[in-house]
């Protein structure tokens, strides 16, 4: 038997790893490899297949301050992680994203093994920000290769000393299973009249103190401009499901929570309004028009800005891959229940902005490469074992 370790952290990572872990058990199955996998992740993942030996995805945050309440899970995830590498060595480590822990794993396996295949997938953007230069190098001391999802990455981790190989954006792939516009508005029962504008404010828990409050709030400004609006609210983590059906009511907005097949608002939408992260790119892909808003603690926003010196030229993916503004980004002091609602009505009534927005999108997917991602990256893997 062959054993592979995926270590990954938050909702996000634990789709992308689940649809390696998928593409891993069908290679592996046709290939006759007798394969386990064993993870940091969460129930995506072990739904696919994975042995799940911590969940992560209720651990992570954005922030040098929102960090400390999950520090000491967060900590005790990564000695499990290292623990069960120490006691059973696999044949190859797979690091996605969850940059700072898995570094700490990286190099600690590393030290340990040092001939492992180590592995870094979706690695961490510092080829958009230049001071995190001494970080990518480190990456660079302890990894393989290095599986790039965006062309830039590729070249930039290549010119840090690293073998990077580009090899598509995953999300190019899941988009092909989700469901058309009309089947998800028809399961969805949404009529041709109602405009459907998802929102979509939290998959960190800080995200639900910090982002939900302006969003609901612009959700309701929205409202009262056109009756004809609902919205749709996809669950991304079940212990939200209290939190957010309480601030439906408190804001009194007409909204729909989605618990089962969440995936179908983001494809039956009209609109979305969106916190920053992964499901900005999936929103591009479908072709959904979008308004992001990121915002942090006042604590680590003023760390970031005159401790850390952060500053990127965007924020969101699909502006990232482009580097031009795409969508609109709406960061800290600007992201207001005002400036939201007033970008939301501008791609709703104006047919222009939103074509233009669409035409975008389309030049955006030709630089995220060709279908089967998950595939190649799965295939170059079982090579290696």
């Amino acid at each position: 038997m062959k054993t592979i370790f995926i270590s990954t952290g938050d909702v996000s990572g634990d789709l992308q790893g689940a649809l390696l872990v998928t593409a891993l058990k069908r290679l592996a199955d046709k290939s006759g490899i007798d394969l386990k996998i064993v993870a940091l992740g969460g129930s995506k993942m072990a739904a696919a297949g994975a042995e799940i030996i911590a969940d992560t995805t209720f651990i992570s945050s954005i922030g040098v301050w929102e960090a400390r309440a999950y520090l000491r899970p967060s900590i005790q995830a990564r000695n499990l992680a290292k623990q069960y590498l120490k006691a059973t060595p696999p044949d190859v480590l797979i690091l996605i994203d969850y940059v700072d822990p898995n570094i700490s794993i990286g190099t600690y396996a590393r030290n340990l093994f040092p001939n492992l295949q180590i592995d870094f997938y979706i690695a961490p953007q510092d080829w958009v920000w230049p001071r995190q230069h001494k970080r990518a190098k480190l990456i660079v001391s302890f990894i393989n290769e290095i599986f790039s999802v965006f062309p830039i990455e590729a070249q930039y981790f290549t010119e840090q000393g690293a073998k990077a190989t580009f090899v598509g954006h995953p999300l190019v792939d899941r988009i092909a299973t989700l469901a058309s516009r009309k089947i998800a508005r028809d399961k969805l029962g949404i009529t041709g009249e109602e405009v459907a504008i998802a929102l979509i404010p939290a998959s960190r828990q800080q995200e639900l103190t910090y982002i939900l409050p302006d969003i609901f709030a612009a959700a309701r400004q929205i409202q009262d401009r056109l009756p004809d609006v609902r919205f749709w609210i996809p669950l991304a983590r079940p212990d939200f499901v209290a939190e957010i059906e309480s601030q439906i009511q408190a804001y009194q907005i007409n909204a729909t929570l989605v618990t089962e097949n969440a995936d179908l608002v983001l494809s039956a939408a009209d609109l979305a309004i969106t916190k920053c992260g992964t499901v900005s790119l999936e929103l591009a892909l479908l072709n959904v028009p979008q308004v992001v808003v990121y915002k942090v603690s006042k604590v680590t926003a003023w760390i970031a800005k005159h401790v850390v010196k952060f500053s990127i030229p965007y924020m969101s993916p699909p502006n990232l891959v482009e580097m031009k503004p795409i969508v609109p980004e709406l960061l800290q002091d600007e992201a207001t229940p005002d400036r939201i609602a007033t970008e939301s009505l501008e791609l709703i009534l104006n047919p222009e902005r939103r074509d233009r927005m669409l035409a975008d999108y389309t030049q955006m997917r030709s630089a995220l490469g060709d279908p089967g991602v998950c595939d190649r990256v799965a295939a170059e893997i079982l090579a290696k074992l």
